[in-house]
């Protein structure tokens, strides 16, 4: 992560490390369980890394709920930086 990532959390955005680890910092669980059902990746022609990522998460003792990633890796000074991070629970309102 650099001063210039940028995260989308929920629509909500964040602009640099310090930003961003805070809003990370005060996310409202204890632990949180990751499952992976789905990822695809494509370079960029900057010779980056565009990933998608879909699965389930479980946080504390809520129930199992859908999530949606998507993040750009790039290398800086060798070494893969993410840049740009955007999350989304996947929540349907359809009322």
């Amino acid at each position: 992560m650099t001063d210039d990532s940028c995260l989308t959390w929920e629509g909500q955005q964040y602009q640099g490390k310090e930003a961003i680890v805070e809003k990370l910092s005060m996310l409202p669980f204890q632990k949180i369980q990751h499952s992976i059902t789905s990822q695809d990746h494509q370079p960029t022609p900057d010779h980056g890394i565009l990933c998608m990522v879909v699965g389930q998460l479980k946080a504390d003792d809520d129930p199992v709920i859908g999530f949606h990633q998507m993040f750009l890796l790039k290398n800086i000074n060798d070494s893969w930086v993410c840049t740009n991070d955007m999350f989304r629970l996947a929540l349907h309102n359809f009322g």
